[in-house]
């Protein structure tokens, strides 16, 4: 079989990306590590495929080759997506696959001792969403030479200064971002069914902008509206927009995974006071935000440049602002390292890139508006995309 047709990134850079794994492996004392994390597995090799609900990961030992390891259907897609000049492929049979008296890391397990990696520490991701309690203990039992050590997010800190050619397609998605969030913008009116709209912005970040396709964003697109958009993650259903309320649009265009992530809201008719009131304060703590995130500061100085804004404006958020972002798959667009919150201390570096969120959640109501930013090496935080900031108002 072929090489695959078209690595979204050089060689150069996935060697870059392991080399920085391997020394952070070295410096926690892993010998092995498994990323069962899907967004992990594509930094590291470049597989992409809808098979996460099934055990898979790459192996990253500290010397000697990686390998790829999924069930058997699913490594044809791995030939496909990884560079197998510098990633091996292997698979475990079907009977593995919701079975009670077998589990899969039975077989990782035996084929890490093939290799001579059944002994000393073995890293594995046990807070992530794709590691199960089953998969750590059968490994626990399957590796009786073996240390299992807790490696959580040692790739993912790995992803947080991003390179020219990650920003490029972040870039790409930021211009789907604008267009889908534009046409949320335009097509909200009263009597247009949530369905519909949700429908619509899907199709149009699937189109993409000229040639650069749309792929699956991670988190589908987040519309509640009136008193739903006092709750910050629910989707839509197939009620009609109304006069008198506010839609916040929580929305991501996704390019080869990277997503950058974009809120604005929209009022029909005419908002109250306390409605104006969050705006205002929204702005001027994203301007304060921004102002603040550079190169050499802390995260939780946007957060506590935000928060005197909130403050002065009587405004109790309660909630961390922002998170990295990049690449990702469901049920997060999110890194899951630092964040944006006065108790986070992790030190701004350019090429560090932000979900920057102050959202409003009230009783009754919310408000979002919303930045996906990069740290520069000189200067504020560039946004991604260029939308104004303020609460759109249709009659």
């Amino acid at each position: 079989m072929p090489q695959p047709p078209q690595m979204p990134f050089s060689a150069g850079e996935y060697a870059r990306r392991l080399t920085l794994t391997r020394a952070a492996m070295a410096q926690a004392g892993i010998d092995v590590l498994i990323a069962t994390d899907p967004s992990n597995q594509n930094w590291l090799t470049g597989y992409d495929g809808w098979s996460f609900y099934v055990h898979q990961a790459v192996v990253v030992p500290l010397e000697g080759t990686p390998f790829w390891w999924g069930r058997r259907q699913d490594s044809n897609g791995a030939l496909r997506t990884v560079d197998r000049a510098v990633t091996e492929v292997e698979f475990y049979l079907d009977h593995f696959v919701q079975s009670t008296e077998r589990h899969s890391m039975q077989d990782l397990a035996e084929k890490l001792a093939a290799r001579g990696l059944a002994t000393g520490r073995v890293g594995v991701e046990m807070d992530n969403y794709y590691f199960s309690a089953k998969a750590y203990t059968t490994l626990l039992t399957s590796l009786p030479g073996a240390e299992l050590v807790d490696a959580t997010a040692l790739v993912n800190w790995q992803r947080a200064v991003k390179s020219a050619e990650e920003i490029t397609l972040m870039r790409r998605a930021a211009s789907i971002s604008e267009k889908i969030t534009r046409l949320a913008i335009e097509k909200a009116e009263p009597g247009m069914r949530k369905n519909e709209l949700a429908a619509q912005i899907m199709a149009a970040g699937v189109v993409g902008v000229d040639e650069h396709w749309g792929d699956y964003p991670a988190i589908v697109p987040l519309m509640p509206s009136g008193t739903d958009a006092a709750a910050p993650h629910l989707t839509w259903n197939g009620v009609e927009m109304k006069r008198g309320e506010v839609t916040f649009f929580e929305l991501a265009g996704c390019y080869r995974r990277y997503h950058a992530p974009l809120s604005r809201s929209v009022f029909l008719g005419t908002p109250p006071d306390h409605i104006k009131r969050g705006e205002a304060a929204l702005i001027e703590g994203l301007e304060a935000g921004l102002n603040v995130a550079r190169a050499g500061n802390r995260t939780c100085d946007i957060a506590n440049a935000l928060g005197d804004v909130m403050e002065a404006a009587g405004i109790d958020r309660g909630a961390r602002c922002g998170y990295p972002i990049g690449l990702s798959y469901p049920p997060d667009w999110g890194e899951r390292t630092m964040s944006l919150r006065p108790d986070d201390t992790s030190v701004l570096q350019p090429g560090m890139t932000f979900h920057f969120m102050p959202g409003l959640w009230m009783d009754d109501w919310g408000l979002e508006i919303t930045e996906s930013i990069l740290i520069r090496e000189d200067g504020p935080a560039e946004p991604f995309c260029s939308i104004e900031r303020k609460l759109f108002i249709k009659d």
